[in-house]
């Protein structure tokens, strides 16, 4: 007979010793009783290795803020950053400057804003320069080979024999202060070290075997290059382009410390720290918070340029 309470539920009783139905598995894509929480982006990252340590995370969180503030800070400062007044040397807290005045009267909270911008375009657009110079070069004498290997990576070895510092100096002072010779410089500088990674990786993928059908099938050189080649090697590339950000923002700062770099009146950190020394005693302030955005940046592009490298190339292979 059928229970009349199984008629009224639709549940029919299992037979007695049977063993309990198992239950309905979960949703696919989402976890048993997460309710879908912990699956947002910052999950999904931390699955794929990035931002795992607090060192990591906190270097990713600081240089998006900058990033950020540098973006649209300006648009929300109205204090113009080269204007001069006769309130100098104002302290902090003071009406209307919240982090004082320099000794021009400039508004420090606005110049600090408005000189990140340039350093840090100078530090990408000088790392973008160097990655195409560098990854090109290497992977152009990774592929080939004998005498054209043998030629680019000689020049290669000859640039690096300078010191990165001197070589940066005398290409920018070669070719006079500014912005175009500041990126053009640092950049050049920075290529050598590129090419050599870029080099190892492509002679390593030249000999696999996908390459090698690539070649017999009649693929042309530059298509080898782009669309087999580089894809497998831009994961280090990747990770070492980020850390050679780091030396470029680095350069661009001590640069514009020795007058090579951003000329004024446009506001630089690393004028700033150079403007600022003389007055390192009554105001401290207008060397260490230029001083220290700069050094901030320097290490969170160190330590997020590691946790790409970790992430995308955990065995080493590079």
């Amino acid at each position: 007979m059928s229970d009349p309470a199984g008629a009224v539920t639709g549940i029919t009783e299992s037979p007695a010793g049977a063993p309990a139905s198992p239950p309905l598995p979960a949703a696919p894509g989402r976890p048993a009783g997460s309710g879908g929480r912990g699956r947002g982006w910052p999950a999904k990252l931390r699955q794929r290795g990035i931002g795992t340590s607090w060192p990591a995370l906190v270097s990713w969180v600081f240089l998006i803020a900058l990033v950020l503030v540098v973006l649209v800070g300006p648009l929300l400062i109205s204090a113009d950053p080269v204007r001069q007044t006769s309130s100098a040397l104002l302290p902090f807290g003071s009406p209307g400057h919240p982090l004082g005045t320099d000794d021009l009267g400039r508004d420090e909270l606005s110049r600090l804003v408005h000189g990140g911008r340039p350093l840090l375009l100078v530090a990408f657009a000088s790392t973008v320069l160097a990655a195409v110079i560098g990854t090109g070069v290497g992977l152009l004498a990774g592929y080939a080979g004998g005498a054209v290997e043998q030629v680019l990576m000689r020049t290669v070895d000859l640039a690096l024999a300078f010191p990165s510092v001197l070589l940066v100096i005398l290409l920018v002072a070669a070719a006079g202060p500014g912005t175009t010779s500041l990126v053009g410089g640092v950049g050049v500088s920075l290529a050598p070290g590129l090419a050599r990674l870029a080099r190892a990786l492509t002679a390593r993928e030249t000999a696999r075997d996908y390459v090698v059908a690539a070649r017999l099938g009649g693929t042309r050189t530059p298509r080898v290059l782009v669309q087999e080649i580089l894809p497998n090697i831009a994961g280090p590339m990747v990770a070492q382009i980020v850390m050679t950000l780091s030396v470029a923002a680095g350069f661009a700062a001590g640069l514009s410390y020795l007058g090579l770099g951003i000329q004024p009146p446009t506001p630089d950190w690393g004028y700033m720290v150079q403007a600022g020394q003389e007055f390192l005693y009554s105001a401290p302030r207008l060397v260490v918070l230029p001083a220290a955005l700069t050094l901030l940046s320097v290490v969170a592009c160190n330590f997020v340029g590691d946790d790409l490298r970790d992430a995308l190339d955990p065995k080493g292979t590079a």
